[in-house]
């Protein structure tokens, strides 16, 4: 198996996929951007069309980053295109886009048909919070109304495996409306959802505002996330890894690859790449120098690198990792572990602080 993650690096307003970024691209550019952007993406393609091996399948696609639905139907299809006649994608399994509220809207039935006649199957939408008073200090341009007729919109148009975002862990947000918010987004029974708790960079538009000092304590931010887990196991959820929850058979193949280190190709402004093994390949994250032609940097991995991957990202998920990676970590180290059917796995009452405990067991 492996996939393709595309990077869209254009974001209609700061919005929490970027941490409230403040050099997202605005819409004032945007337009007079895409022809440059597309261009340096196809020829990027053209580069990394040896990237796989001929034994390799990709499995999953991925257009994420920004906001990828910010695109015009007709570049979209555009960049699929060129995929497609630069990689094999005729074993995909789940192709996927991150879309807003606001351009499920504005585009309509139109991109809604774009994106399915272009083999899109999965809906990942941002709606960040079921309360318009906290979409408005995050700067969103949609209401939780626009948010719930956008998801309908996807509905009627056919999509039957949609993910919703969510945001916890700032200031002013309650237990009692954090509880609201989980129980209303899970009565529309989207396929999956994902929550991420704030955090806020010092380059960010936060920062900048002075919002420095707005993401709640750990005791509160635990006390969320176990409201969190409880709710949606209630609304029958599979909690399948740290932020991420999906209804039985749903949960995201694409982030999986990633958890499995399966290999992956990224394209686009700051995309990763891996190749399976041992070498990491990434862009820089600036737009105007990926349009130029930079090319991207890599690193060849040691083997406690690839060990320490291992260990991190498997004890992030409910399947853990082969209980032989420990078979020389001393038993006070694993104290915070449970063992069932030949692996380790860290429980689930303990997943808020698994970044503490995953550490100890790094060499």
């Amino acid at each position: 198996m492996a996939g393709i993650y595309v990077h869209i690096p254009f974001c209609r307003t700061f919005c929490t996929y970027c941490g409230f970024y403040s050099e997202c691209v605005g819409t004032e550019v945007v337009s007079g951007t895409f022809g440059a952007f597309t261009w340096a993406l196809f020829e990027e393609m053209q580069r990394r069309r040896d990237f796989f091996s001929d034994n390799e399948e990709i499995t999953t696609l991925y257009f994420g980053g920004g906001t990828p639905s910010v695109l015009p139907a007709e570049v979209f299809a555009e960049i699929v295109n060129n995929l497609r006649n630069s990689f094999d994608l005729r074993r995909l399994e789940e192709f996927t886009i991150e879309v807003n509220p606001d351009d499920v809207r504005r585009g309509g039935k139109e991109l809604l048909r774009t994106y399915r006649s272009c083999g899109v199957k999965r809906i990942s939408m941002g709606v960040q919070a079921t309360q318009d008073v906290h979409l408005r200090w995050m700067n969103r341009r949609h209401s939780f109304s626009d948010a719930t007729k956008a998801f309908a919109m996807l509905r009627e148009g056919g999509f039957d495996n949609i993910s919703l975002d969510l945001i916890f862990g700032y200031r002013g947000l309650s237990n009692a409306q954090w509880s609201e918010s989980i129980e209303t987004l899970a009565a529309l029974s989207p396929e999956h959802i994902s929550a991420y708790q704030l955090s806020i960079d010092p380059e960010s538009a936060l920062a900048e505002r002075g919002d420095e000092d707005a993401v709640l304590s750990q005791d509160e931010c635990a006390e969320q996330y176990t409201i969190l887990c409880n709710k949606l196991k209630e609304a029958g959820y599979e909690h399948y890894e740290i932020s991420n929850f999906a209804k039985p058979g749903r949960r995201s193949r694409h982030n999986g690859n990633y958890w499995k280190r399966v290999t992956y190709l990224g394209l686009g402004p700051a995309a990763h790449s891996f190749d399976g093994k041992n070498r990491r390949i990434w862009n820089t994250a600036n737009l105007k120098e990926y349009c130029n032609g930079y090319l991207p940097q890599e690193e060849i991995l040691s083997e406690s690198d690839i060990y320490n991957e291992k260990i991190m990202l498997g004890l992030r998920t409910c399947d853990g990792i082969p209980a032989k990676y420990l078979n020389k970590t001393p038993l006070s180290l694993m104290h915070s572990l449970v063992q069932t059917d030949g692996r380790y796995r860290i429980p689930e009452d303990k997943w808020f602080i698994c970044d503490n405990i995953i550490s100890e067991l790094f060499v």
